[in-house]
Formats: C-alpha cells, structure tokens, sequence
C-alpha cells in the first residue's frame, strides 16, 4: 500500500467514525473510498466493518450517560443484534463475491435515501416524543417482540453491509418506543458496535 493510500484511508476513517457515532453512515464515505482506490467490494466491506469498531466504541462510550435507564433494554436487544450480525457475515463471506457487486451499489443507494430523510425523523421524534403519554418503558414492553424482530434483521444487514444500519435502528426505536433522540442515539451505539465486533471476529476468524 502506497503512503498516500494509506493517508486517505485514515482520514476516511476518522471522517466516518464521527459520523457514525451521531448518524450512523460513515460506510458512505469509507467505502466508496476503498473502492475506488482498488479494493474488491468484499474486501472494501470487510476491511470498512474492521476498521470502524473502535470509532464505534468510541461513540458507545460517549453515550454512555444517555443509556441512563436504559441498560435493561440495550441488553434484552443486544443479543439478537449480535446473532444478526454472525449471520450477516456469514451471507457475505459464503455467497458469491458477484451478487456482493450486484447489491452494494443498491444498499448504498438505500441508505443514501435514509441519510437524505434523517432530518425529518429527527422532527417526527421529536413531535411524537411531545405528545408522548406513556414512558419509554410502557411502549417497549408493548413492542417487545417485534422490536426484537426488527434489530435482529437489521443485525443481518449491518454484518452484511455495514452502511446506514444505525438510521436503520434509530427509525426502529422512533417508531415503537418514545425515548428522546439523544437515547435513541445511544442504544443505536451500542447495538451496532455489538454487530461491527462479531462481524469482524467472523470476518478474522475466515480469513485466518
């Protein structure tokens, strides 16, 4: 790898982390970037899923504060996130490297959409979570079994394809449960550092 690869790469890297830990689509800046400096898709996705756990648990760890009453929750979750995202990476690493070429272009799309209309689910949390008459708690309880559902399969998508899946969640957690963005935003965190780190774990394990 030449110096200057390597310099993009890293400023890539630390550009993406600090978008993933408040939006959650850092994947749109360090992917294409490997890409284009002539990386296979399934090596740019790999190496971009590796490369983003620490930034990832970085942003965990500065959201601590918001998982305040919240760490039941993230733990209930934190185990179907997790299992998703073995079988994510699985589904990358066993499939054709071909289909990958095919549906990264599409994903990347997807979640160029879902970056596009964060703002307006950030106002829609916010209106929902004013006229809001139940706690948090109440409706995660009510939800309990398809919210499990839904970041199981998100899960999947983020071992996958490691692009957009913290909107993904944030959009999940706006509709069935009415914490405040800045929690929503914490469990978001956690959940995806969960799937980047077993990812990886899946991805080294293959590898070596």
């Amino acid at each position: 790898m030449e110096f200057w690869h390597g310099a993009i790469i890293a400023l890539a890297g630390l550009w993406a982390g600090t978008i993933n830990t408040v939006v959650g689509s850092g994947t749109l800046v360090t992917f294409p970037v490997l890409v284009a400096l002539g990386y296979l898709p399934v090596t740019a996705s790999i190496s971009n899923a590796t490369g983003l756990v620490a930034g990832n648990a970085s942003g965990a760890w500065g959201y601590r504060k918001e998982l305040k009453g919240l760490g039941g929750q993230v733990l209930k979750l934190l185990p179907a996130s997790m299992l998703g995202g073995i079988i994510g990476a699985w589904l990358l690493l066993h499939l054709p490297a071909s289909v990958f070429a095919v549906v990264a272009p599409i994903l990347i799309v997807v979640a160029l959409i879902m970056v596009i209309f964060q703002p307006k689910l950030q106002r829609w949390m916010a209106a929902r979570r004013e006229a809001a008459k139940t706690p948090p708690e109440s409706k995660a309880k009510s939800h309990s079994v398809l919210l499990t559902v839904l970041v199981f399969l998100v899960g999947i998508y983020g071992g996958y394809f490691v692009a957009a899946q913290g909107i993904l969640l944030v959009a999940i957690f706006g509709i069935l449960l009415s914490g405040t963005m800045q929690a929503a935003n914490a469990m978001k965190n956690v959940l995806v550092l969960g799937v980047n780190v077993v990812a990886a774990l899946s991805y080294l394990n293959f590898c070596f």
